[in-house]
């Protein structure tokens, strides 16, 4: 009943001080609410099981060439069947073909992703249907019936959990023509890899899977793989026996794989690949959030200490009047446990938002983020390590000797508050130390965020309107697809406030297949090692390069005239030119395509003549590179591209409306999707960096406000402990402004002696993370001068109150004390 009776007297104790209570709650709420608030986006992500049946049998295969630049290359149906024949550590593949279907038949119709598989595909991802059945073996070959899996978050959200739509007939419009098929099951919650699909069919719903061009072409390669180890076997068995049998492959085929493009296989875990993306950046971001926990301990170490100090003389009395040591560390427990319990409590409802806040951005990395909520088992995690920081509290303190109370009695606590006086610098060196590095991180981010937001496009992106309008050619002919697109344009750009109308091969920024390139080769040049070049193929309208505010610098644009049948031409890139032609004209010089993969996807090697050189136009990346481009005019090779370029000579999205009316007056089943602005595409490229530079600006600076709450709290404490001596200095002389200096100097001492630490730190981690993870920018120079500097001004203000305080010490006043 004794503590119970120490709990209430420390309620009424700390409510005597509520600026001291809220800042050790609050401080106490960030440390432990952001870290279980980020643990629980951690472990939901990166630590969590799959759905899949015995995940860890479950494999990745890729190959890569990085002669070519391919880093992670899809397979072929003639690789697949080389590399998966006679493996022993190998159970079974599985494989799957990224693709979008015009679905028509579930609502509106509208374009959605999608994949491909084969039979063996969801026994080797080990999942089960939630409703009617996943697809097997029999659903393979060319005459069986079509048949559709849904997504469990499709059928969900889209469908609202329809069970009827089991036996659903439905239209399945892709690039090379449309195909009826069945609606067999719905899949069992999964994480979607490796794109987020909302339906997987089987391959004879898609008509160029069952082409001769993909059957037997070894260099069209749009298949991913996936394994079921056997059992018994080790992943290095099946990485070495892979790399066996696909060496043996290599060797047969070498007019495939030249020597130069380096190619190799690899196979990872399936859980290690799916979390690739997220993994680097969510454990940097827990390690930000454990910086944070210790600057925030720091704090409250720093402000409970300087209590406890300030108390002396109180527990010096308590001591002389008979309370044992054990007494005074139960009340020093009881205060501590009310202040950390009261942080406790505001970190779980600090930490349910912060759940949903953390799970959207890092929803930007991985699909396992979504929907997330907190981890409880955490917050009792949280609430431990505030039982034990309460418990560290309170046994920090010195205690004054109840065999010489005379000091606390007489305020002479001079050896006393000097040893706490040494921890609370070590406590605020700490939390200085932890800031930089923060704050350091934090200038790397934003800094990067300042040369992408700076950088400006080579071309018109405010103005330009983007729409995907998927292909549809059920019960046409190709020649009436091409017409109605066709007319499509001519409707759409005769509406007012519409200046230019073109459309071409992908939205820049936006589409998956920007950086297809192939072989070719050209009149008169030739490349020192004697290969043939290598260019990005786009196939654009005439007028593309008005739409977007291209000037043509040499030559003609494409006009009515290219079509198929008259002279094949094409305009090329300013830097391929240069390559190609440094110093010379490069219009009218010719040529051709050949990259193997030519006469599997039905573009003509025939040589082309260059009639035109335009400025590079890079729809890759945000800060533009040298674009080494060749350009073909849509009527010379087949098929609709799908995207349509509207330039306006005002507000774009104003147009909309009237662009979706005008296109299914054509077709009332013609999607029209994705309509944005070429600068709204860009910023939406952009937000994981800006979320990057906000969440760790964010942690850095509540990071810096507490670091200064603490340098503050430590020269307020000195400049309390040395008022005599302040008191005996200004008697012998010392003016006002030596005092005032003499603080300043503590505190921005105190700051360099953390920012050396945390500089010593820095590097160190620096070099060990530059070791294991690659792609990461690397904090130079000028993120650590930076963050020194606003340190160090930080500690500045930090110091001026304190400071100011020491100046006006009365002289006669600190001398009557003694």
């Amino acid at each position: 009943m004794s503590f119970f009776r120490d709990l209430r007297i420390a309620v009424r104790s700390l409510a005597r001080v509520p600026a001291l209570w809220i800042t050790v709650a609050l401080t106490l709420a960030l440390g432990i609410g952001a870290n279980a608030a980020i643990f629980s986006v951690v472990r939901a992500v990166l630590l969590r099981p799959l759905a899949n049946r015995d995940e860890d049998r479950l494999l990745y295969l890729r190959q890569s060439a990085p002669g070519i630049g391919e880093t992670n290359t899809a397979f072929s149906v003639p690789e697949i069947q080389d590399i998966g024949s006679g493996l022993k550590s190998i159970k079974e593949l599985g494989t799957f073909s990224e693709i979008d279907f015009t679905v028509v038949g579930l609502g509106t119709p509208r374009e959605i992703p999608a994949g491909v598989v084969d039979g063996h595909y969801f026994e080797v991802m080990g999942l089960r249907p939630v409703l009617g059945r996943l697809l097997t073996p029999a659903d393979d070959g060319q005459n069986a019936a079509g048949a559709v899996v849904l997504t469990y978050h499709f059928w969900r959200t889209s469908l609202h959990s329809d069970p009827s739509v089991i036996g659903k007939a439905v239209r399945l419009e892709s690039c090379c023509g449309a195909r009826p098929a069945t609606v067999v099951g719905v899949l069992e919650p999964s994480v979607p890899y490796p794109v987020a699909t909302e339906i997987i069919a089987n391959i004879v719903t898609s008509p160029h899977h069952l082409s001769a061009t993909m059957v037997t072409g070894r260099e069209h390669r749009m298949t991913e793989v996936f394994a079921r180890l056997a059992p018994g076997a080790s992943v290095d068995n099946a990485r070495a026996e892979l790399r066996s049998v696909y060496g043996a492959m290599v060797a047969a085929h070498p007019e495939v794989y030249k020597p130069e493009e380096h190619f190799k296989i690899d196979v990872t875990r399936m859980h290690e690949q799916i979390n690739s993306r997220a993994n680097t950046i969510l454990w940097i971001l827990f390690a930000a959030s454990g910086l944070l926990f210790v600057i925030a301990s720091s704090n409250i170490a720093n402000l409970v200490l300087a209590r406890t100090v300030r108390r002396e003389p109180e527990l010096a009395v308590r001591s002389a009047l008979g309370a044992s040591t054990a007494v005074l560390r139960r009340s020093l427990l009881a205060e501590s446990l009310v202040l950390c319990g009261s942080g406790a409590v505001a970190a779980v409802a600090l930490a349910i938002p912060m759940v949903a806040v953390l799970g959207r951005y890092a929803s930007r990395f991985s699909v396992r983020a979504e929907e997330l909520t907190l981890d409880f088992s955490l917050v009792w995690f949280g609430i431990g390590l505030a039982l034990i920081a309460s418990v560290f509290l309170a046994f920090i303190p010195r205690l004054p000797s109840a065999n010489a109370p005379q000091g606390g009695l007489t305020g002479r606590g001079t050896r006393v508050a000097g040893g706490s006086s040494r921890r609370l610098r070590i406590f605020a060196v700490t939390q200085i130390a932890a800031s930089f590095l923060l704050l350091a991180g934090a200038c790397v981010l934003m800094k990067t965020l300042f040369v992408l937001e700076q950088t400006r496009p080579p071309f018109d992106s405010a103005n330009v309107l983007a729409l995907n309008l998927p292909k549809m050619s059920y019960g046409r002919t190709p020649q009436q697809v091409d017409e109605f697109y066709r007319e499509a344009q001519r409707r759409v750009s005769a509406l007012p406030g519409v200046e230019h109308v073109s459309s071409g091969f992908a939205a820049p920024w936006r589409d998956d297949h920007l950086n297809v390139s192939f072989e070719f080769a050209a009149q008169g040049a030739k490349r020192a090692d004697g290969q043939d070049f290598r260019g990005k193929f786009r196939v654009v309208s005439p007028g593309f390069f008005d739409t977007f505010g291209v000037p043509i610098q040499e030559g003609r644009d494409f006009n009515a005239s290219d079509k198929d049948g008259s002279e094949r031409v094409v305009i090329i890139s300013q830097s391929l030119a240069k390559m190609l032609y440094p110093g010379q004209d490069a219009v009218n010089h010719t040529l051709w395509w050949t990259d193997g993969v030519m006469k599997f996807v039905g573009i003509s090697t025939e040589p082309r003549r260059i009639i035109a050189v335009v400025p590079d136009f890079d729809d890759e990346n945000i800060i533009p590179s040298p674009a080494m481009t060749i350009y073909e005019p849509d009527e010379q090779e087949p098929g609709w591209n799908g995207r349509l370029f509207v330039r306006a000579h005002q507000d774009a999205y104003a147009l909309v409306p009237a662009i979706t009316r005008t296109i299914r007056d054509l077709s009332a089943d013609q999607p029209v999707e994705k309509a944005s602005t070429l600068g709204d595409v860009r910023a939406e490229v952009l937000s994981p960096d800006r979320l990057n530079a906000i969440v760790f600006g964010g942690f850095a600076a509540v990071a810096l406000l507490i670091s200064v709450v603490g340098v503050a709290g430590v020269l307020a404490f000195s400049v309390s402990w040395r008022t005599r001596e302040f008191g005996i200095r200004m008697a012998l002389g010392a003016l006002p402004r030596n005092i005032l200096t003499t603080v300043l100097v503590e505190g921005v001492t105190m700051a360099g002696i953390g920012v050396g630490a945390g500089v010593v730190v820095g590097f160190a981690l620096a070099r060990a993370i530059a070791r294991y993870v690659t792609g990461i920018h690397q904090p130079g120079p000028l993120a650590f001068v930076g963050s020194a500097v606003v340190i160090l001004g930080a500690a500045v203000i930090a110091s001026a109150v304190p400071a100011a305080r020491a100046a006006r010490v009365n002289a006669v006043e600190a001398l009557r004390s003694e």
